[in-house]
C-alpha cells in the first residue's frame, strides 16, 4: 500500500535492522558451535513469534553472549600464540645446543693468526662473536642464506638444521616445517644488517643465551611457562565449550524467533498509516471460511500486546479477480501440483485435480500395465510413505529426492492401477498367469478335427471356437492365458488395445466437455451453454461417440460363428464421411442414421463459429435501450477476452479502471480460432489417445525381450554350471528391469499421461489463467 515510500523510510526499518543484527550474531554463534563440534539440537515444534518485550530480552542475551564469546576467543587466541612462541623458543634452544657442542672443534680452525690479525687490527673488533637465532620457513632457507652471504660479504657464519616436528604457522594455522638457524657475526653494523634480513624473511627471532648456565635457566623457565599455559588454555577451552553448549540449547529457538520477527516487520512495512499516523492499514485477501479465525487472531493479538484499541476488519468491495485457493493435504497435493504446472485455475473455475486423482494413474497404468512391475512400484511408494516422517526425507536438498517424496502418493496409485491393468492384460514380467484355467480346450480339436499327421505337416494350427468343446467361455478376469502361446497374439492384443484406447480417449474428452457446463453455470453465462457447450457436445457425440458405439456394437452383435462376415469399422467410418452406402448394413437404417449424425455435426460448426459473437454484438448494441440486466461476469466478458478462451485476468496489483470497449472483430477472431481448434482437435486428440496402445505394446515387448534375452538363457544353461550362472544373470535381469522398464518406461508413460491431461482433457474446459493464493506463513521462511 506504500509503493512510493523508499525501503529505508518505512516505519519498521529500524526493527528490521535489529533483526538482521541478531541474525548476524546467531550466524557467528552457529559458526563457533560447529567449529567446536557441538551438535545443534532441533525441536519438533517451532516456537511462536516472541512479543516485543521478549524481543528485547533476546537481543540483550545475544549481545552479551557475543561479547563474552569474543573475549574468550580473543584470550584463547592470545594464549595459543604465546604457547606457540614458547614452543618454538624451546625447540630452537634444543637444536642450537647441538651447534654449541661442535664449537670447540670449529673455532681453532676458524680463528687462526691471520684472522686474528685481520679482525683485531684492521677492523678493531672484539674477537668474541655475537649470535642471532630463530626459525625460518622451510621454503625461504635457501634465499635467506644467499641474502646473508651477499649483504654481509661473507663476514657471517650461518648454521641451520630442520626441526624434527612440524609447528603451526601463526598466520595460516596450518602445520609447517621450519628450519632453526644460528648466525654468528662480529660488529654492530653487520648485526643491524642481519636483523633487517631476518625481518624481511619473516623469521621468528628469539634471544640466544650467552653461556650454558643461562641456557639451562631459560629452558627450565620455558618448560614451567609452557606447562602453565597448557593448563590455562585447557581451562579456557573447557569454559568456552560450556558457554557454547549452553547457547546451543537455545540457538534453534532463537533462530526461528528472529526469522519470524523479521518476516513480521517486513509485512508491516508493506502496510500504510491513516491520516493520524497511529492506525496501521492493510488490504489482504482472506478466504471466507477463515474470516472468523482472522477476527479471533486480531483480538488475541490485541490482548497479548496490551493495546487499548483492538484491531478490526472490514470487507471492502473490489473488481479485482480474487486469487485461487485450493486446500490440499499430503495425498492430494501431488495431483494438484500436476494441474498447477499447466496453470493455476481462475477463481471459481472447475478444478480438474479431483478427477485427475483417478484418471491420471489409470491412463498411466493403461500404458504401463504389468502386474510385476506395478507391484514393485507400489511397494517402493509404500516404503516411502511408511518412512515419510524420517528426517532424511524432510531435510533433503536433492531435487530428485524431493520430487519423488512429494509425489509418493501419485506413485502409489500408479503402481496400484498398474497391478489392476496388469491383471487385465494378464502380464507379469511378460508371462501370463493361469489363475482360473483357460476357457480354450486343445484336446477337443484332436478328438474331432486334428490328427497326428497335422502336427508334422503344419507349423501352426488354429483353434476353431465353433467346434463344440473347444471354447468353453470367457476367462473370468482379463485376457485368457492361452493367448500368450498363440502366434497371432500381437494381432489380437493390438486390435483390443487400439479399440480400448479410442474408447478411453473419447470418454475422457467428452467428460472434459461436460465439465465446461459447470463453468458456464457458475459464471452465469447461459448463452455459452446453448451456443458453445451443446454444439461442442453434439459434434463430439455425432462423430466420435458414434465410433465408440460401433466398436461396442461389433463386440456384442457378432460372435465366433459369424465373425467372418463382420464388417470393418474403419471402412464403415470412411464411408460415413464419403456418404457411400457400399457393403451390407450392420443394422437396419445404418446409412440414414450416419447421414443424420454427420449432418448434425456439420450444422454445429456454424453455430459454434457465429453464434456467440453475434449474440454478444446484439447484446452490446441493443442492451443500452432495453437495459438488460446482466451479471458482473457477463459485462466483463463484453469488454475483455473470454476466460475459457485463454484470456488472463487483470493483474492482481492493477487498480480499478475504465473497461475496454466491445470489439466485435476481436471476439469473432477469438471464436474462429476456438472453433477451428476444437473441431480439428477432436480428430487429432482422438488419434493422440492411441499412444495408450503404442506405449502398452512397447512396454510388453521390452519386457518380453528382457525375458528371452537374459533370464531365459540363464534358465536353459546346463545344470552343472546353471546355478553359478543364474545368480549373475538374475542380477542383470533385475538391474535392467529396474532401470529400463521401471525408471525409463515409467517416466515415459508418466510424461505421456501428463500430456493427455494437459492437452486433450484440460483444454476442453480449463483456462488456468488465475493466480495462486499465497498467504503469509512462517512455513515458507
Amino acid at each position: 500500500l506504500n509503493p512510493n515510500v523508499s525501503v529505508f523510510q518505512r516505519k519498521y526499518v529500524n526493527e528490521v535492522k535489529k533483526c538482521e543484527e541478531m541474525e548476524r550474531i546467531l550466524g557467528y554463534l552457529v559458526q563457533e558451535i560447529k567449529k567446536a563440534d557441538i551438535p545443534l539440537p532441533e525441536g519438533d515444534v517451532a516456537p511462536p513469534a516472541p512479543l516485543l518485550k521478549h524481543t528485547l530480552e533476546i537481543q540483550e542475551q545475544l549481545q552479551k553472549l557475543e561479547s563474552e564469546l569474543r573475549e574468550i576467543t580473543k584470550n584463547k587466541e592470545k594464549l595459543r600464540r604465546n604457547l606457540l612462541e614458547l614452543t618454538e623458543y624451546r625447540c630452537m634452544l634444543d637444536v642450537t645446543q647441538r651447534f654449541v657442542r661442535r664449537t670447540p672443534e670449529v673455532l681453532p680452525v676458524v680463528f687462526d693468526k691471520g684472522w686474528v690479525s685481520l679482525l683485531g687490527v684492521v677492523r678493531g673488533c672484539s674477537l668474541v662473536p655475537e649470535f642471532i637465532s630463530g626459525l625460518v620457513h622451510i621454503t625461504k632457507i635457501e634465499a635467506f642464506e644467499k641474502m646473508l652471504w651477499r649483504v654481509c660479504k661473507g663476514y657471517t657464519i650461518l648454521t641451520y638444521a630442520e626441526l624434527d616436528e612440524s609447528l603451526e604457522d601463526p598466520d595460516t594455522g596450518e602445520a609447517t616445517r621450519w628450519f632453526v638457524f644460528l648466525v654468528s657475526y662480529w660488529g654492530e653494523q653487520i648485526g643491524q644488517k642481519v636483523k633487517k634480513i631476518c625481518d624481511c624473511y619473516h623469521c621468528h627471532v628469539y634471544p640466544y643465551p650467552n653461556n650454558t648456565e643461562e641456557r639451562q635457566t631459560v629452558v627450565e623457565g620455558l618448560n614451567v611457562r609452557i606447562q602453565d599455559l597448557h593448563t590455562v588454555l585447557h581451562k579456557t577451552e573447557d569454559y568456552l565449550r560450556q558457554v557454547l553448549c549452553k547457547a546451543s540449547k537455545s540457538i534453534y529457538t532463537w533462530v526461528i524467533q528472529v526469522k519470524k520477527m523479521k518476516a513480521i516487520y517486513h509485512v508491516l512495512n508493506l502496510c500504510s498509516f491513516d491520516v493520524t499516523n497511529k492506525c496501521l492499514i492493510a488490504e489482504v485477501w482472506c478466504p471466507v471460511a477463515d474470516l472468523q479465525n482472522l477476527r479471533f487472531a486480531l483480538e488475541e493479538g490485541s490482548r497479548k500486546s496490551g493495546a487499548t484499541i483492538s484491531s478490526f476488519i472490514n470487507t471492502i468491495p473490489t473488481t479485482q479477480p480474487p486469487p485461487t485457493l485450493i486446500r490440499t493435504n499430503k495425498f492430494t497435493s501431488g495431483f494438484q501440483n500436476i494441474v498447477d504446472a499447466y496453470g493455476v485455475g481462475s477463481y471459481g473455475e472447475v478444478n480438474p485435480a479431483l478427477y485427475t486423482i483417478i484418471t491420471f494413474p489409470f491412463l498411466f497404468a493403461v500404458m504401463f500395465g504389468d502386474f510385476g512391475h506395478g507391484l514393485l512400484m507400489f511397494l517402493f511408494a509404500l516404503l516411502i510413505i511408511l518412512y515419510e516422517n524420517h528426517p532424511r526425507f524432510k531435510r533433503s536438498q536433492d531435487e530428485i529426492v524431493k520430487m519423488i517424496f512429494e509425489g509418493r502418493y501419485v506413485i502409489l496409485l500408479m503402481g496400484l492401477f498398474s497391478i489392476y491393468t496388469g491383471l487385465i492384460y494378464n502380464d507379469c514380467f511378460s508371462k501370463s498367469l493361469n489363475i482360473f484355467g483357460s476357457g480354450w480346450n486343445v484336446s477337443a480339436m484332436f478328438e474331432k478335427v486334428w490328427h497326428k499327421e497335422d502336427l508334422k505337416s503344419h507349423q501352426f494350427l488354429a483353434l476353431d471356437p465353433n467346434i463344440s468343446g473347444v471354447y468353453n467361455g470367457a476367462y473370468p478376469f482379463g485376457i485368457d492365458p492361452i493367448w500368450n502361446l498363440a502366434s497371432n497374439r500381437l494381432t489380437f492384443l493390438n486390435s483390443f488395445k487400439m479399440k480400448m484406447s479410442v474408447i478411453f480417449g473419447v470418454t475422457h474428452m467428452t467428460f472434459g466437455v461436460v465439465l465446461g457446463l459447470f463453468n458456464h453455470l457458475h459464471f452465469k453465462k447461459m448463452y455459452n451453454i446453448y451456443l458453445v457447450f451443446i454444439p461442442e457436445l453434439l459434434f463430439m457425440m455425432c462423430i466420435f461417440g458414434y465410433l465408440v458405439f460401433m466398436i461396442f456394437f461389433k463386440w456384442l452383435a457378432y460372435s465366433a460363428e459369424d465373425s467372418t462376415t463382420a464388417p470393418s469399422i474403419l471402412i464403415q467410418f470412411i464411408n460415413m464421411f464419403l456418404f457411400l452406402a457400399g457393403g451390407t448394413e450392420s443394422y437396419t437404417g445404418q446409412v440414414a442414421l450416419q447421414r443424420f449424425l454427420l449432418s448434425v455435426a456439420f450444422l454445429c460448426v456454424p453455430v459454434m463459429l457465429f453464434g456467440k459473437p453475434l449474440y454478444l454484438y446484439w447484446l452490446h448494441s441493443g442492451g443500452r435501450g432495453i437495459r438488460i440486466k446482466e451479471s458482473e461476469e457477463e459485462l466483463s466478458l463484453l469488454r475483455c477476452h473470454d476466460v475459457e478462451e485463454g484470456s488472463s485476468h487483470l493483474d492482481s496489483g492493477q487498480r480499478e479502471g475504465d473497461a475496454e470497449e466491445f470489439n466485435f472483430a476481436d471476439v469473432f477472431m477469438n471464436q474462429v480460432i476456438h472453433t477451428i481448434e476444437y473441431c480439428l482437435g477432436c480428430i487429432s486428440n482422438t488419434a493422440s489417445y492411441l499412444r495408450l496402445w503404442a506405449l502398452s505394446l512397447a512396454h510388453a515387448q521390452l519386457s518380453e525381450v528382457l525375458w528371452q534375452m537374459v533370464l531365459r538363457k540363464g534358465l536353459r544353461v546346463d545344470t552343472t554350471y546353471g546355478v553359478l550362472l543364474l545368480v549373475p544373470v538374475t542380477a542383470v535381469f533385475v538391474i535392467l528391469t529396474v532401470f529400463i522398464l521401471l525408471v525409463m518406461e515409467g517416466l515415459s508413460a508418466f510424461l505421456h499421461a501428463i500430456r493427455l491431461h494437459w492437452v486433450e482433457f484440460q483444454n476442453k474446459f480449463y483456462s488456468g489463467g488465475g493466480y495462486k493464493f499465497t498467504p503469509f506463513s512462517f512455513k515458507h521462511i
